[in-house]
């Protein structure tokens, strides 16, 4: 990156294990955050960051400011302020500042964004490709792949439900496409796959056809009975605590069928945390 000159910081700043509350973020990492010159470590980070103050200051990194105050107004009338709505809409922001440029350069921005050293940026740049409408599912699929791999959480998390509206109007396409996924030797690409078709999973829509018959993903989730990962085993035992609770009878055969065909300690992780809804 261009940028990456600017990024030379104390180890104070660099190792920090990141604030517990909000208010307790050092003001100097808050401004680096503001700035996209450095990566949020936390949870807590991740929601502070003011991602209308970074979309401008990402404007005049790439010399994009000029005129780009009706975006930051629309920006800022934004009902709600939350991050999983601010995202999506800096996002069409982006692609309406993309679709104003030559193909090359939209191309080299698209890049610059993509690339970026700053994690929100980068998440913007994973929803530009779930809300575009000219893509198939199966290259949007193929272009979200970095972000899903992508070596931090809070991208990981962006990546997937960047995917999730067109998970949910191609259920059975979307599962075909990952059968492929859950077998990749990237823990973080399985884990997406896995992520992404969860029936309730989190800070996202509910896939109905999933909640009501789950079994449609039996074989996307059983190529992970017994995954070395706890990345991925919490995952995959997300994904069938979320369909217990609408179809509890299943998930205890799943469950059963599994142990009996696998008897690691992975798999009986996977079957303990599946189940932690049903045991009350």
């Amino acid at each position: 990156m261009n940028n990456e000159q600017l990024l030379v910081f104390p180890n104070e700043i660099l190792c920090r294990k990141g604030a517990r509350k909000i208010s307790e973020i050092p003001n100097e990492v808050i401004e680096l955050l503001q700035k996209g010159q450095l990566q949020t470590v936390n949870l807590t980070e991740w929601l502070a960051v003011d991602h209308v103050i970074l979309f401008q200051n990402v404007l005049n990194e790439l010399a994009l400011a000029k005129d780009s105050s009706p975006a930051i107004q629309r920006l800022r009338d934004l009902s709600e302020q939350k991050v999983m709505k601010i995202i999506p809409a800096i996002a069409r922001e982006w692609q309406v500042l993309l679709d104003c440029q030559s193909e090359v350069d939209s191309s080299k921005l698209y890049v610059a964004l993509s690339q970026h050293h700053s994690d929100s940026v980068r998440c913007w740049a994973a929803y530009i490709i779930g809300q575009h409408q000219q893509m198939s599912l199966y290259d949007k699929l193929v272009s979200i792949r970095p972000f899903a791999a992508d070596s931090h959480f809070g991208v990981r998390e962006i990546a997937w439900m960047a995917l999730r509206e067109e998970t949910i109007n191609n259920v059975i396409e979307s599962i075909q496409y990952l059968l492929d996924w859950v077998v990749d030797e990237d823990a973080n690409i399985r884990r997406f796959a896995i992520e992404l078709t969860r029936p309730q999973g989190v800070w996202a829509k509910h896939i109905t056809v999933l909640k009501e018959n789950p079994s449609i993903a039996r074989p996307l989730i059983q190529s992970v009975i017994s995954d070395p990962e706890k990345y991925v085993q919490d995952s995959v035992s997300n994904w069938l605590n979320d369909a217990s609770k609408t179809n509890p009878e299943w998930v205890k055969q799943i469950c059963e069928q599994w142990l009996n065909v696998s008897d690691t300690k992975e798999t009986k992780r996977i079957v303990t945390r599946a189940q932690r809804s049903l045991v009350k």
